[in-house]
């Protein structure tokens, strides 16, 4: 299969290579960053997740692509920010089991500049155009309101009724709600945008 490879203005994002593991790892691996995902990680879990994510690419084609930083001479350039893409929700006995989802995480130093955004949204481009989907989901908990607030300006609807419990997380972590978006509503928001 073909090495993926999106750009937008300011990213590039790419099927992850030799080496990204350790560097993704050592970046993000942080209290900061990993606060609403359950913590620090030992490098078993995140092992597995990045297991995950490349069977993701496999089996579907898409996956949490690592996202640079264009090497345009500004802060972070030709940097690893992190991942940003698809993959699908692997929450079994949940009803958002193997929806299309679309997430993010980036390092502490890259928040605040809209790369989240301008990933998620090429990502959410990606999904309804190159990957036929049909509908878009989001996951996070309440508490973090920079990760819901973003999918408020990408113009995903929170989705109660697909809120679950996740038993792997305290009350902290609990519930996660869900946000999505639908084709419809994407095209129809990108014609809005572009007249």
């Amino acid at each position: 299969m073909a090495e993926f490879r999106h750009e937008t203005d300011r990213l590039i994002l790419r099927d992850w290579r030799d080496g990204d593991a350790d560097r993704f790892y050592a970046l993000l691996n942080t209290p900061a960053v990993m606060r609403w995902l359950g913590g620090v990680q030992d490098r078993s879990v995140f092992d597995a997740a990045v297991a995950r994510i490349e069977g993701y690419r496999r089996d579907y084609g898409h996956s949490f692509w690592i996202v640079e930083r264009k090497d345009d001479g500004g802060h972070l350039a030709g940097e690893m920010l992190g991942f940003c893409g698809l993959k699908r929700s692997n929450v079994e006995g949940e009803k958002v089991f193997g929806m299309v989802e679309v997430g993010w995480r980036l390092r502490e130093d890259a928040w605040g500049h809209g790369y989240a955004k301008e990933g998620a949204l090429a990502s959410l481009d990606l999904a309804f155009t190159r990957f036929a989907a049909q509908e878009v989901i989001a996951l996070t908990v309440a508490g973090n309101t920079p990760s819901w607030g973003l999918m408020e300006r990408l113009g995903m609807t929170r989705r109660a009724d697909l809120d679950f419990t996740d038993p792997r997380y305290g009350a902290e972590l609990n519930p996660t709600i869900v946000y999505a978006i639908d084709r419809e509503t994407w095209a129809a928001q990108r014609q809005e945008q572009a007249g």
